[in-house]
């Protein structure tokens, strides 16, 4: 077990790395206290310490759809961020990281709250600006983040911890909880305006309302969602992080969503009830061949047909057709792979690796791309052997060693106490 250092108002306090491992109740506890101190905060009396849990998700199918106002089919999935929290009496809001060690990020609430550095921080700052825009009143706040979750990785660390802090902030206010579809659009809304990073609703939605053993097949459009089970007996799910780590701020992502854009911009001439790409069906794609550039018709050519690969997929995991299933994965891969330009050769030398083994329905590169995760659906009997050769072959290939887990599917967001 390894030290971090955790330099709070000037003085360091050695605590745990739970960066690798799953802290329990107690020792989110311990080092809460000694970062924070466990006297009365702000002039007021002492308040009892909360801990919060969101977990990462992984998505199974339906990569970039979710800005497009398509499907989605992710899941929740072991690894969590966890919050450990207590009210202030002054509206100062001290935030700590284990991800990141530094110095405490404070900041008041009863003054607008403005992005800036260190960025890790603008995560929480954009829930709590965004719940006082919604008109929630809210006082001051200790928080340590303990991050399980890979930064970078694609499984939606920012939204975990943008979910956890807004169902801190809720809790120690005594605030209850909130509607999840409406606090999944606020943290969505915090990632945009305080991270610069126009993401679509999918990640917030998976972390808030995800469903134990299940998947979910959310309709970006409208919200609604179709839980599909996932048993455990008959499929396992493994995720391996090439530990290339993507970062969504850059303008790649942005840029992607500027081709959608351009390519709804053109089939709306043509037909005005098209107000995104998940209006355009095949047909209407190949007829705008020549139309438009070349790279805006392949970025719409992926996005129109994993809408399609999502839907089925969905239908063939509830008819427990998983050799389908896996068919659709790696064919999403190919799309992300040569039509949206978001791979890389590790993502792509991962899939490959994953499809020798036997037992083996599918895999996919998972995440905005650029670099993170793949996920691969095979046989319980199967996660050894996949284990054990994607950690082989990619430390032999890039000199690398991968994160390789099998995971099921977790329950969305929560407070544990």
């Amino acid at each position: 077990m390894s030290f971090v250092e955790i330099t709070p108002c000037g003085k360091t306090v050695r605590g745990l790395d739970f960066n690798a491992m799953e802290p329990s109740v107690a020792d989110l506890h311990n080092l809460f206290f000694k970062t924070f101190g466990s006297g009365a905060m702000g002039g007021g009396p002492s308040h009892p310490v909360h801990i919060i849990r969101a977990p990462g998700r992984v998505n199974l199918i339906g990569e970039h759809t979710d800005y497009n106002e398509g499907f989605v089919f992710p899941m929740a999935i072991e690894p969590e961020v966890r919050v450990a929290c207590r009210l202030r009496d002054d509206g100062t809001v001290r935030l700590a990281s284990t991800a990141f060690q530094g110095t405490i990020v404070e900041f008041s609430v009863q003054k607008p709250i403005e992005p800036g550095e260190p960025a890790w921080a603008n995560y929480s700052k954009g829930v709590a600006a965004e719940l006082e825009a919604a008109g929630i009143p809210l006082s001051g706040i200790d928080a340590l983040i303990f991050n399980t979750l890979p930064v970078g990785g694609g499984l939606s660390s920012s939204a975990a911890i943008e979910v956890a802090t807004a169902l801190a902030l809720l809790t120690v206010n005594g605030l209850g909880d909130m509607d999840r579809s409406r606090l999944a659009l606020l943290c969505q809304k915090a990632e945009h305006d305080f991270a610069g990073v126009p993401v679509g609703i999918m990640d917030q939605t998976a972390v808030a309302s995800s469903k134990a053993g299940h998947a979910m097949l959310l309709d970006c459009r409208d919200l609604s969602k179709r839980f599909v089970p996932i048993d455990s007996h008959d499929l396992r799910v493994v995720v391996a992080n090439s530990m290339v780590k993507h970062e969504l701020t850059g303008g790649e992502y942005a840029t992607r969503r500027k081709q959608c854009e351009e390519g709804v911009a053109f089939f709306h001439q043509k037909d005005p009830r098209v107000r995104a790409l998940r209006d355009v069906t095949v047909a209407q794609l190949e007829s705008a061949k020549g139309s438009v550039s070349e790279v805006v018709f392949r970025r719409c050519r992926h996005v129109i047909t994993e809408d399609g690969r999502t839907r089925e997929a969905a239908a063939e995991l509830t008819r427990e057709n998983y050799d389908r299933v896996g068919e659709l994965m790696v064919q999403s891969h190919n799309s992300l792979r040569d039509d949206y330009e978001v791979s890389s050769p590790e993502l792509d030398f991962l899939v490959d690796e994953a499809m020798k083994v036997k037992g083996v329905y599918g895999a996919r590169m998972t995440g905005g791309g650029f670099g993170g995760c793949i996920v691969a659906l095979c046989q319980p009997r199967a996660v050894e052997a996949l284990t054990a050769h994607l950690t082989n072959t990619y430390k032999a290939k890039f000199n690398v060693q991968p994160a390789v887990f099998a995971t099921t599917a977790t329950e969305g967001a929560s407070v544990l106490e």
